[in-house]
């Protein structure tokens, strides 16, 4: 399969440790990182994972050993992820928005044998919560952890403890030499990453990927989102997810740009780090964005050097975007191919990219498939996206290969889409998320998004809730941001401004920020969402088309 990769066409260089030899030679006295009190050169951050690749080689660390990484986003995680991954180790990043259950189960599933982490986040204290969850780590020497809940678990490193110290003192007997002929037995087909994505309904599944896609997806952004070394990339995606890995951490990298990042979201420190630091690149969830537009100092703050910016941003009007002429919305990808599988890069023009999400890069290969048979549609057909290519993973942790791949290699997204005669890919939602109401097949997203402009609002969830005649009505879960109230109706009126009549929610349904559950990558927690909405429905009594919720039926 063809690579063309601008910045880095030579295939053998695709492992963690060459792209950080290959970035520290373009780029070594650069700024890499910046976060709150601490800097770091990329050459200084190749020493940092070098001397550490030497401390987890002492603690036994060699191909193949799970080594968890359960830290915000910082110059600690990043220059663990490269320690790791030089000596052939395999990260399993922890999602440090997870619950008790959430946390373990990655820990246990994962078969992590060595856990570095940090100890406060924010106002959590990481360790205190390990600690209280299994009182056995507090007290057990390195290497001598026993615990049936982890029982791959035998060591826990948290930084700024004598446990760090204790590691790091290993570094003395391990020569360099050594680490670097560890790394030379690091191909790019060898595993690297073992991701862990939070779905909607049940407990994360594990990916796994080799060492080459996270490379591949670092120069390709790098490329794709026309960075340079001028650029200042402030991010608050978050580095346990492959989005955080490749299209902040390694673009900005591979770039030459500086990355600029906060463990912790806080809409008015995030405003004044953009500002003073002069940002030129946002990466955040719409979500975030629209906190950031909304906080009462964006109007006082020039903001002016954000450029790279979506058009359709709520902070676009802010910072005096006064044109379309930079976007990623014209890609698609998954953790499944460690983010893009089709893009355009985002300074094609506007007419070019609108309503489309890119074609295949290379090296991928989009097929579109009828969902029941599996058999490809004809060009122009709507269907279930399938991927296979370079940057797919290698599989899911502990699944057989055949239960996640088609005979012919191919991954079932449970994606709609189409392929035009161009061979760009329309991407239409998730085929298991359409609401079908009344004959209709209504993609919840287009909702969520037009209400999301409803001033005021911090969570959408559209839902579709069984109706005896329309098979499901179209319900929204309203959450308002903090200190703000939401009038129902007039959500609903706005709607029907903006969407076609069947598409417009039924009812509306506000919420407290209490009623709603995430998963790790803060996504809404679908079915628990709706078993709360149907009980308010049945609670008040609801009538909606002719049936009423927790009564006698139609009426």
């Amino acid at each position: 399969m063809s690579w063309e990769l601008r910045l880095q066409p030579d295939p053998t260089r695709l492992t963690l440790g060459r792209f950080l030899d290959d970035v520290t030679e373009r780029h070594g006295d650069r700024l890499a990182l910046r976060e709150p009190g601490r800097d770091i050169t990329t050459q200084q951050l190749r020493a940092e994972a070098r001397e550490l690749a030497r401390a987890l080689v002492g603690a036994g660390v060699g191909k193949g050993t799970r080594v968890g990484l359960y830290f915000g986003n910082g110059i600690d995680f990043a220059a663990a992820l490269f320690a790791v991954g030089l000596v052939g180790g395999v990260a399993v990043p922890v999602n440090t928005f997870a619950v008790e259950s959430e946390r373990d189960h990655i820990l246990r599933h994962g078969d992590v044998a060595l856990l570095l982490m940090q100890r406060q986040l924010g106002n959590r204290d990481l360790a205190a919560e390990l600690h209280a969850s299994h009182p056995e780590v507090a007290g057990a020497a390195a290497g001598s952890l026993r615990l049936t809940a982890l029982p791959h678990l035998r060591r826990v490193v948290v930084y700024g403890t004598a446990s760090e110290r204790e590691l790091r003192s290993l570094a003395a007997d391990v020569p360099e030499a050594l680490i670097d002929a560890l790394s030379a037995e690091v191909e790019p087909s060898d595993d690297a990453l073992l991701v862990y994505t939070s779905g909607t309904t049940a407990l994360p599944k594990g990916v796994v990927h080799m060492q080459r896609a996270p490379v591949i997806q670092s120069w390709r952004f790098a490329e794709y989102l026309e960075l340079d070394e001028d650029d200042r990339v402030f991010t608050v995606f978050p580095f346990f997810w492959t989005a955080g890995i490749c299209m902040s951490l390694g673009a900005s990298l591979a770039a030459g740009a500086t990355l600029l990042v906060d463990p912790v979201f806080d809409a008015a420190r995030a405003l004044d780090t953009i500002a003073r630091e002069h940002a030129t690149v946002l990466h955040a969830w719409p979500h975030q964005e629209k906190a950031l537009a909304e906080h009462p100092s964006a109007a006082a703050l020039d903001l002016t050097s954000l450029r790279k910016l979506e058009f359709d941003s709520p902070l676009a009007p802010i910072v005096g975007l006064e044109k379309d002429a930079w976007s990623m919305h014209s890609s698609y990808g998954l953790s499944e191919t460690f983010t893009l599988s089709s893009a355009l890069p985002a300074g094609t023009p506007v007419e070019e990219r609108r309503g489309v999400h890119g074609k295949p890069l290379p090296g991928m290969v989009l097929r579109i498939v009828d969902p029941e048979t599996g058999e490809p549609v004809r060009r122009g057909e709507s269907g279930e996206i399938a991927v296979k290519g370079v940057t797919f993973m290698r599989g899911y942790h502990k699944v057989d290969p055949e239960n996640v791949v088609d005979e012919n290699g191919f991954f079932r997204t449970q994606d709609g889409g189409s392929l035009d005669a161009e061979g760009r890919l329309h991407w239409t939602g998730r085929l298991s998320n359409l609401i079908k109401t009344g004959g209709a097949n209504v993609s919840p997203l287009e909702i969520e998004a037009r209400a999301l402009e409803f001033p005021g609002l911090q969570v959408a969830a559209a839902l579709g809730i069984p109706h005896p005649t329309l098979g499901e009505a179209i319900v929204l879960a309203a959450v308002p941001a903090e200190g703000q109230q939401i009038d129902p109706e007039a959500l609903r009126v706005f709607l029907k401004e903006r969407l076609s009549a069947y598409k417009v929610p039924r009812h509306v349904v506000t919420l407290e920020e209490s009623d709603v559950t995430y998963t790790g990558t803060k996504k809404v927690q679908v079915a628990p969402l709706a078993e709360t909405v149907e009980a308010r429905l049945a609670a008040a009594g609801t009538l909606i088309a002719g049936h009423r919720y927790g009564g006698e039926g139609a009426v």
